[in-house]
This record gives C-alpha cells, structure tokens and sequence, in this order.
C-alpha cells in the first residue's frame, strides 16, 4: 500500500493522523478537498504531498475546473515545502500540453519512488555494518508515497543484511517520528529506540554514526528547511563531528531562492502544543508558539543524498546545468 494514489475518480490518502492506532483510508473526489487534506495533515511529507497536490490537479482536470484557479488553491495548502509547488506547476505543464490527467499524475507520483529507491542505494554505500544511526520527523515511506527518502537507505542497509541501530526522536509537536518513524522500522523489523527530542545531544555524545534527515525545501545556498528541531542536531553534529546527510529529491530544491532566511515558516496552531487530543495540557491562559520548521545553514551539511548522487553544499549549483 503507497502513501498516495488514485483509484477510480478519488485521490486515496492513508490518514496519517490515524498511525500508528489503525490504518485508516481515504478517499477524495475534488482538488478543494485535497488542498484541505494537505493542510490538515491527513498526508504529510514534502514528497508525499507534492503526490497529493498532482492527484489534486487531476482531479481539477478530471471534474473540468479552472486550472489556475485550482493551483492557487492547492499551492496555499501549505507554504514551506517546495515539492508542493514544484508539483503543481509540473502538472498545469502537463495536463496543457494534452497528456491525461491520471497518466500525468501517477507518473509523477511512480517517479518519486523511483527517485527515492535510488537515494537509497546511494545512502546505503554510508552506512557500515554495526552503524548507530539518529533521523528526525519521519522521512520514510508515509512521507514519500513509498521507500522513503532518510529511511530509504537505512531500509536498504537492513536489507542488505547491515546490523544497525536508529534513533528516532519524537519529533514535537506532533510527534511524527514516534508515531510514524517508529511504526515504519517496527513493521520492517528495524532495531529502533524513540528518544526525547531534547535528548538527541546526550545519545550523540553516548555514540552515534550518522545522522539523516529529509528535508522540505533546500535553497541555493545549500540551507535548507525541515521539521523543528533539526537545526539543533546538525549543531551539536558539528560540534562532535558526527557526519550530518539530508536525503531529498531534486524536487525538494529551490534553486530560485538564495539562502534559508528567505524561506517561509508555516506557524500552525497553538493548539498542536498546548493539547494532547482534545486534552489541554497547558496551563489556562498560557500561549504557545509553533513552527513547523527550523532552518539549517548548509555549513552543518556532510552532503545532500540524492537520486542522482551525493552532493556537498558547495556543488547544488551544478543542478543548474542538468
């Protein structure tokens, strides 16, 4: 079962928001109602939503709506992950160049999990046998409608018959990596461990390896935005010289954007912090802030893991040329 996918004339979703209780389908008939499903979180995972965001422009295209005005809807979802847009603007090329709209979606979609399989062959050529490995949020199947992008090649290493050991920090607010991380390496057998997200400095003192993550959109510079909290583990990787990957698709980059401070930070609701469910756990009258992602300057990258190689932060601009 993929993360995203079409099936008759809905767009189909696995409810992240369900994991790891049940697995929970559902099924969407109009670009309106995959913009929401985007914003809401029922998908998630800058690939994963870029899936989501081309099965939404199918959709428009299939129920004969305004192109333009469909994009619009579907690019205001979110504001921070680049494949959101990037997917957008591949399917307004294709769907006006004539190519059916299911064809154009379920390529892009097949492309991204063929583009993953590769990050995780050449992310698996890093990891030795007994390696202790730390990810961030969840970057795995979920997010990147199959195989992954910081867990593919961890998935790879295993099956390849390595000994590894992950950590996975929970990832505040909405705990992604205890909730859908740890669920991805208990179904494949992983050896796993959540962590506290302000216990990532002392595991890495303790002893560990590597660390991957994915990302939402990485600049030119080589900065790049992900889930908060990553910025803090690429510091204190530095600081212990433990090296420091970011697994993504050519799709997560925005070459247009110079450096990090430039990206936009989606700020979600307090609510996300302040309450467990419908259980407030905050004090009365006390206010939270919540960003979703922090920015990480490129000179705590070891490289960028990609479908195409391994690029260090000085070499992204030879993207520009290919």
């Amino acid at each position: 079962m993929r993360a995203v996918w079409f099936e008759g004339r809905e767009a189909m979703m696995i409810d992240q928001r369900e994991l790891p209780h049940r697995i929970a389908v559902v099924g969407f008939r109009g670009h309106e109602e995959v913009a929401e499903a985007i914003r809401n979180m029922t998908t998630r995972g800058a690939p994963s939503i870029g899936a989501a965001a081309a099965y939404g422009m199918c959709l428009a295209a299939l129920n004969k709506k305004d192109l333009d005005d469909a994009a619009r809807t579907i690019k205001a979802a979110r504001p921070t992950a680049n494949d959101l847009f990037y997917a957008v603007d591949r399917m307004l090329a294709d769907l006006r160049n004539g190519i059916d709209p299911i064809k154009a979606a379920d390529g892009y979609a097949q492309e991204i999990v063929d583009k993953c399989t590769r990050i995780g062959e050449y992310g698996n050529a890093l990891i030795k046998d007994g390696d202790i490995i730390m990810t961030h949020c969840n970057a795995g199947a979920l997010a990147t409608v199959d195989v992954g992008t910081a867990l593919a090649p961890i998935r790879k290493a295993w099956g390849d018959g390595k000994r590894i050991f992950v950590y996975a920090s929970e990832t505040r607010p909405r705990l992604q990596g205890m909730q859908l991380t740890a669920w991805e390496l208990s179904q494949e057998g992983i050896p796993h461990s959540i962590i506290a997200d302000g216990a990532s400095g002392h595991f890495m003192r303790k002893g560990v390896n590597m660390i991957i993550t994915g990302a939402d959109r990485i600049v030119a510079n080589g900065d790049f935005a992900n889930k908060i909290g990553t910025y803090e583990k690429a510091v204190i990787a530095k600081e212990l010289k433990i090296p420091f990957y970011v697994a993504a698709p050519v799709s997560t980059f925005d070459l247009s954007t110079k450096n990090g401070d430039d990206i936009e930070i989606e700020e979600r609701s307090e609510n996300e912090v302040t309450m467990i469910g419908n259980v407030r756990i905050a004090p009365a009258g006390s206010k939270a802030l919540n960003p979703s992602f922090d920015v990480t300057p490129a000179k705590y990258v070891t490289g960028f893991i990609t479908e195409n190689g391994i690029l260090k932060p000085n070499e992204i601009h030879r993207m520009r040329t290919k």
